[in-house]
């Protein structure tokens, strides 16, 4: 189940105490504070998405040797406008075009 962040609303420019419940995601969003009844507003939170990215495994994945492996073709620009291939099939250099 998601952890919501509630904020209690006070009268004035004073900030209110901030926390945090466990609630379903169908359940309809807290209008009071469970425990002293003050009305309160969710604060709206980026999800925190876990997984097994990282930036090590990101790097090997689309290294020039694993996309040539995957059949991908790899160019790469270089100083003088030309496209040289780093890795799979095709040719070593290509141009691009002008019109």
């Amino acid at each position: 189940m998601p952890t919501y962040v509630y904020q209690v609303i006070l009268d004035g420019d004073e900030p209110g105490q901030i926390f945090e419940v466990t609630q379903r995601m169908s359940d309809d969003p807290l209008t009071h504070h469970p425990t002293t009844g003050q009305p309160v507003k969710r604060i709206p939170q980026a999800p925190a998405i876990v997984g097994d990215h990282t930036e090590a495994r990101a790097a090997k994945n689309l290294s020039d040797d694993k996309l040539g492996k995957l059949g991908f073709t790899k160019y790469v620009k270089t100083d003088t406008g030309k496209y040289e291939k780093t890795a799979g099939k095709g040719p070593d250099k290509i141009n691009r075009k002008t019109d």
